[in-house]
């Protein structure tokens, strides 16, 4: 029987960079909508995609052009290197995903990653804020002379708790930023309130003011992918969990 797990693997070919900073299609699609506006202030470059195997893919294009859904950007100018991720990552192929860039992420010498991520969970109006969930090497290094709230409680699962779990057995810093944003239209205010979080934690020099322009010129995009996202939802993921 021919073997139908899926796998990924990482082809880059930029600079190095001591950072990793991923965004993915989830709740509102924020952290997807974050990475990618922040590509396009910073004007990071391709540099790299993710490829998957045996997986039910896409392939988004715009304006005739096809592009992988998975891609890796950033510039000499920077030590970021930005993982835009379009491709819904159902949790039955978490763990293979998180280790395919756990890999790559080990023989590229990067020494840390963070994750931006929305998520649907029960809150009031003094949430509307990031949060963050962080290894105890990352707290050190990069939290320590910030104001960013800590996530009560609960626990992660699928991508999120995956990657985690490979920070805290690998010690390498890791962080999750979330913030509430809408389980099934593209919330660009979650999008603004991660970028609050990254450009305090990275000091980045950004200008968030375009964003709420930029969400409008992609919306009936993203609000495709965010249709697709909740439909994969339905078929492959548990009701939502991941905080409590």
């Amino acid at each position: 029987m021919a073997n139908t797990t899926p796998e990924f693997d990482v082809a880059y070919e930029g600079s190095p960079g001591e950072i990793l900073l991923a965004g993915f299609a989830e709740y509102g699609l924020a952290g997807l909508t974050a990475v990618d506006y922040l590509v396009e202030q910073l004007d990071l470059q391709p540099q790299g995609h993710v490829r998957a195997r045996g997986l039910p893919s896409i392939t988004p294009f715009e304006s005739g052009t096809p592009r992988h859904h998975s891609r890796l950007f950033t510039s000499p100018d920077t030590d970021v290197i930005v993982l835009v991720g379009e491709l819904p990552v159902p949790e039955f192929v978490a763990e293979e995903f998180a280790e395919s860039l756990l890999k790559w992420t080990e023989r590229d010498d990067i020494d840390e990653l963070a994750l931006c991520s929305g998520v649907p969970f029960a809150h009031g109006p003094d949430d509307h804020k990031p949060f963050y969930v962080a290894t105890e090497p990352y707290q050190q290094q990069r939290l320590t002379d910030t104001d960013l709230t800590p996530m009560h409680g609960g626990y992660l699962e699928g991508l999120n708790g995956s990657v985690m779990t490979r920070g805290l057995t690998t010690g390498r810093p890791t962080c999750l930023f979330t913030t509430p944003a809408h389980a099934q239209s593209p919330d660009a205010e979650a999008a603004l309130r991660l970028l609050d979080a990254v450009v305090r934690v990275y000091d980045l020099e950004l200008d968030t003011a375009p964003l709420e322009t930029f969400a409008s010129e992609v919306s009936t995009y993203y609000t495709e992918l965010a249709q697709r996202v909740e439909r994969t939802g339905e078929e492959q993921y548990p009701d939502d969990r991941m905080y409590m």
